[in-house]
């Protein structure tokens, strides 16, 4: 969005509660309501807010979850009606900036919080369900949204602190190796390919780089059967 100043358009938080359409779990969190208020930022997430299936979500790694106003739109016009702030289940909205062009390991300043890009939302069963409830065409949704590969990336907070809606969005530091959030998102899910690339990244989560690694010494392995010619 051309002259506008990146910066968080909303502030989302929810706390899960029981939904019979949410998965094996019966239990969601994916529900926000967006605050005006300042909120504190702490290591494991935004006051107010939690995850429900703390076995595959929530942690240092996925404390913060950010999603681009500029795809809602996309994703209002492909549904046919306009998708408010915080309805993907983001705790950030933002404005411009392409949050799926940032490079992992980048750190951006928000209010007094310094948060890094470090990993990105996997679409489930209980996304697809909960656009489904909330009256949008959710046919093949994960496919559809996968296709996409702008899934918004989740956040580490490197130092605690509190933001609200209308802060700018300062990116701080921005590694240069080049692998996005896009990157990551294609290597787990549509090109396997991409997953050695994903070393180039200091400071990895543990389960990103194990998938990494030994995708990498799989592919080694196999070069190796290979007779010369």
């Amino acid at each position: 969005m051309p002259g506008v100043h990146p910066h968080v358009r909303s502030v989302n938080i929810g706390l899960p509660r029981d939904e019979e359409w949410a998965g094996n779990l019966r239990r969601t969190a994916i529900k926000k309501r967006s605050v005006t208020e300042p909120v504190s930022v702490r290591t494991l997430g935004i006051d107010g807010d939690d995850v429900a299936d703390k076995v595959n979500h929530g942690g240092i790694y996925q404390a913060v979850y950010a999603f681009a106003q500029e795809d809602l739109d996309y994703w209002g016009a492909q549904l046919g009606t306009p998708i408010p702030p915080g309805l993907f289940g983001e705790n950030l909205t933002t404005v411009g900036i392409d949050v799926n062009e940032a490079e992992l390991g980048e750190r951006w300043r928000i209010g007094t919080t310094l948060l890094e890009v470090i990993e990105v939302r996997i679409p489930c069963n209980v996304f697809k369900n909960w656009l489904g409830v909330s009256g949008f065409d959710n046919a093949a949704w994960v496919k559809r949204f996968t296709a996409q590969a702008r899934p918004g990336p989740y956040l580490r907070v490197l130092g605690e602190g509190t933001l609200r809606a209308g802060d700018r969005i300062v990116v701080e530091h921005r590694p240069g190796h080049g692998v996005t959030v896009s990157t990551m998102f294609k290597a787990f899910t549509t090109d396997r390919s991409l997953l050695p690339r994903l070393l180039e990244v200091d400071r990895l989560p543990p389960r990103a780089r194990a998938a990494a690694q030994a995708y990498d010494e799989q592919r080694i392995a196999a070069e190796s059967l290979v007779p010369a010619m």
